[in-house]
Order: C-alpha cells, then sequence, then structure tokens
C-alpha cells in the first residue's frame, strides 16, 4: 500500500495570497490615484477650502506636502553626487564625447518637436479667445528673463544654497533655506570635470562620492517606495482645493495643454522608438513607473533615481551612459514645461489680451522653448520659463497670473512627460551608438520598477528553494545582482 505525503508549502506561503499584480508598483499608485481622489471630492463636498480645510482636507494636505518635503530634502546631494559620478563614469564609456553632443541634440530636437505641437494646438484650438475671465490677476512672483539667467549661473557659495529669515508678529524669527538647482548642477559638473583632470589623486573623492550616492539612492528608494501613501495626500489635496471649476474657467487651456502632452507622449515618442526598431510597447512598460510617480510627485529630480534605474535595468541603457544622460535630462530636458506649456501659454495670454502675433514672434517662441529649457531647472519651473517666454515676446506678464489657479493640475501631465522624455533620449542615443542592450530591453517585465540587490537575492534563494536554479531567474534580479 502506497502511502501519499504532503509536501510542505514553502516558507512565508501560507493561506490566502493577493494576485501578483496586486503586489505591484503600478497597481498601487492606480490605486492610490483612486482614493486620493474620492478622498479629496469627500473632503471638497463637505465644506473643505483652501484657506479653511477641515480636518480631512487638512490631513490630505499635510499627507501630500510631507511626501515632497521627503523628496525634496534629498535634492541637493542627489544631484551633486549623481553628476559628478556620471562625468566621471564617461571614463568608462567609449565615445563619451560622440554620446554627450548626441545627447544634447535629441533633447534640442525633442523639445523642437514639442514646441511646434504647441504653437500648432495653441493658433487651432485658440485657448485663449472669448474666456470669459474677468479676474486679471496680477502676478507678483520672479519673472524669467536672460540676463538673470546668466547671472544665475554663477554660485553664490560652494553648495548654492541661500537662507532668508522672516519675522512673524509674535517676533518669533524663522529662518529658511533654499537651493538652486541650476547653481548645483554648474558646481557638479566643475567638481566632476577637475576630478577627471587630476587623475588618480582624485580616486578616493570618486570612491566616496560613489559611495554617498548609493547611500541617498538607498534613502531615496525608501521614499519612494511609500509613493502610494504620499499619492492618496497629493491627489487628494489637488480636488479638494480646486475642484472642478477652476480646472472649469480655463478648461479650453487645460484641454489643449493635455492635447499636446497626450500627442508628445503617446504619438511623437512612440514614433521615435518605432523609427529606430524598438518596441513601443517594451518602452511604455519600461518607464511607466517613472512616469507614475513623476505625475503624483511633480517632480523631475525627485523622481530621478526611478528614472535612471528603469533606463538601466528596463530599457537596457548601460549605466556608464544613463548615469550621465538621466540626471542631465533631469534639471535641463523638460519637453513639458519648458516647450509644450510656454508655448500654448503664450499664444493663451496673446489672445487673452487681443495681441496678434506674427510670425517671428512665432519663430521666438520655439527658440526660447529650445535653448531656455535649462532656465527652469534653478527656479519655479514652468512659471519661470513662461515668463521667460512673454518677456522675450513683450506679453504681459499680468497673464501668468490667469494660469496659477490651475498650475498644479497642468503640472502633473507637464512633469510625466518630462521624465518620459529624460528616459526616451538615452534609449535612442543608446540605440543608435549600438550600446544598447536589447535583450534586456525586450525582456519581460517583472512587475517592480527595480530591484534592490537585496531583494535579488532574497529573491534567487527562494528560487533555489523552490528547486530553481538562479540561472532561470528572471532577467531583472540577474542584472540586479550584478
Amino acid at each position: 500500500m502506497s502511502t501519499q505525503t504532503s509536501t510542505p508549502s514553502p516558507a512565508g506561503k501560507t493561506g490566502f495570497q493577493l494576485p501578483k499584480w496586486a503586489g505591484s508598483f503600478g497597481f498601487q499608485i492606480i490605486a492610490a490615484l483612486i482614493v486620493g481622489l474620492a478622498l479629496g471630492l469627500l473632503a471638497k463636498y463637505t465644506g473643505s477650502t483652501k484657506t479653511n480645510p477641515n480636518g480631512l482636507g487638512a490631513t490630505l494636505q499635510t499627507i501630500g506636502s510631507s511626501y515632497v518635503s521627503l523628496l525634496q530634502t534629498a535634492v541637493v546631494p542627489l544631484i551633486f553626487t549623481a553628476v559628478v559620478s556620471s562625468i566621471s563614469n564617461l571614463r568608462q564609456v567609449s565615445n563619451a564625447a560622440r554620446l554627450a553632443w548626441n545627447t544634447l541634440l535629441w533633447f534640442a530636437i525633442t523639445s523642437l518637436i514639442a514646441v511646434l505641437i504647441g504653437i500648432g494646438l495653441g493658433v487651432l484650438l485658440q485657448p485663449g479667445a472669448n474666456t470669459g475671465i474677468t479676474d486679471e490677476a496680477k502676478y507678483s512672483g520672479k519673472s524669467g528673463d536672460w540676463w538673470s539667467f546668466l547671472i544665475g549661473l554663477f554660485p553664490k557659495n560652494f553648495l548654492g544654497l541661500g537662507a532668508s529669515s522672516t519675522v512673524a508678529e509674535s517676533g518669533a524669527v524663522t529662518t529658511s533655506v533654499s537651493f538652486n538647482v541650476l547653481q548645483i548642477l554648474v558646481i557638479a559638473i566643475a567638481v566632476g570635470v577637475a576630478a577627471l583632470k587630476v587623475g588618480k589623486a582624485a580616486e578616493p573623492f570618486l570612491n566616496l562620492n560613489a559611495s554617498a550616492l548609493a547611500v541617498i539612492q538607498k534613502v531615496l528608494w525608501w521614499i519612494i517606495r511609500i509613493a502610494p501613501l504620499g499619492t492618496v495626500g497629493l491627489i487628494g489635496n489637488a480636488v479638494a482645493v480646486y475642484g472642478w471649476d477652476t480646472i472649469g474657467s480655463l478648461g479650453k487651456f487645460t484641454v489643449a495643454i493635455y492635447a499636446g502632452l497626450a500627442l508628445v507622449l503617446f504619438v511623437v515618442y512612440p514614433i521615435l522608438v518605432r523609427t529606430h526598431g524598438l518596441s513601443v510597447k517594451q518602452y511604455f512598460s519600461g518607464v511607466w513607473p517613472a512616469v507614475q510617480l513623476a505625475f503624483v510627485s511633480r517632480s523631475s529630480v525627485g523622481t530621478l533615481p526611478l528614472t535612471q534605474r528603469v533606463t538601466e535595468r528596463s530599457l537596457g541603457v548601460p549605466r556608464g551612459y544613463a548615469s550621465f544622460a538621466v540626471p542631465l535630462g533631469a534639471t535641463t530636458k523638460m519637453d513639458g514645461c519648458a516647450a509644450i506649456y510656454p508655448a500654448i501659454s503664450a499664444i493663451f495670454v496673446a489672445q487673452f489680451f487681443g495681441i496678434q502675433l506674427d510670425f517671428s514672434q512665432y519663430l521666438l517662441i520655439a527658440l526660447v522653448s529650445v535653448l531656455g529649457s535649462a532656465a527652469t531647472a534653478g527656479t519655479t519651473g514652468a512659471v519661470v520659463m513662461l515668463t521667460l517666454t512673454l518677456s522675450t515676446l513683450g506679453l504681459p506678464l499680468a497673464g501668468v497670473g490667469l494660469l496659477l489657479a490651475i498650475d498644479p493640475i497642468l503640472d502633473m501631465g507637464r512633469t510625466a512627460v518630462n521624465v518620459a522624455g529624460q528616459a526616451l533620449v538615452p534609449t535612442i542615443v543608446a540605440k543608435r551608438q549600438g550600446i544598447l542592450d536589447e535583450a534586456l530591453y525586450n525582456a519581460p517585465r517583472n512587475g517592480t520598477p527595480f530591484v534592490d540587490d537585496d531583494d535579488a537575492a532574497a529573491a534567487e534563494n527562494g528560487a533555489a528553494t523552490d528547486g530553481t536554479s538562479a540561472a532561470t531567474a528572471p532577467r531583472e534580479l540577474q542584472d540586479a545582482k550584478a
């Protein structure tokens, strides 16, 4: 008589288990978007306002702002260490000068395409005509101009930091510290190039910088892993504060912006991917986790670690080149903020104030958008880029105030397109230069944006326990382990 023995279940696998897709980063972000939308609507219709939020509104605002603060905390050390490492890594890449030139060239090409789409939509849809808006708010913020941009290139101190103090009515003094991303970028480039010129004597410094970058990226990955929680707060607060009424008052302009963003993301980028012999499906499945995080965080720099990892481990761009191109793109490559948005917005302002633009002014819009995107890095992004464009064209800056009310809603889509482009250009350049790992690009995705080394080792050990060798483990895990 034969006896049957039950095979014990692997450790940790007991009872009910969630489907694999339910644990993926993408599903968690989408679920958080839905929850945040529902909570935001609930807060709005229970009386929460921007100036007087109720309990739910205040909670959503606190969660969202706290998450953004966590991302911003790591911006300065991340940019400095990432750029220095990216420059030093060019030593390991053949034809480094050609790669750098091609990267900048494709930054300009894609920006030009995006701004032409923006101009076309502005002329076609006429977003500023017959808007019915009478509240011509005055813009009192910082204006963009070419002289300020050039002066801003010179750092005031080694870290490009500034401090300001304010005195409250109670007599309490509050000191806040600000940073200029553009100045930090200039400092990092100078230090990185100097380290290359010094040679062997700079090796200890470069090793220390590489170690610091690894630590910062680990911390940022912990922050990114709680992105679904931050998403609930950010989306919920946006809906509770701005609702649909504000968007509706500028509905035609909002539609024009998102139509332009959609054309670039879902038409232009796929065409560029396909014309280079690559799979459009694989591009989107690889870059989508970073696009999702960019949409809710509204920060290209905050998304940088995730953008770089998916560019390397999902799109197959060599690490030495990706660590140069992606950080550079995160601060200067902005098809959403610096191309589509200022183009449509400038046309909107001209139409709103009844100003006719001629062909030379449309050319100026294209020129400013292609050459001036770096100016958005050091200040508040698209708003300063818009004032730079309006100043160059001689259009009234009062028009900026009309658009500030819906800027957070627009910034979500703009940042998502920015990040998609920041991953696209290194992929295209790597393909054209014959250094793209197409096997990795075409490999099945494992449902996570990237795998930590520790996670990869644990997964491989678990696979071995189940009778699966490390050689048959998913490609992403093997790459992470390597």
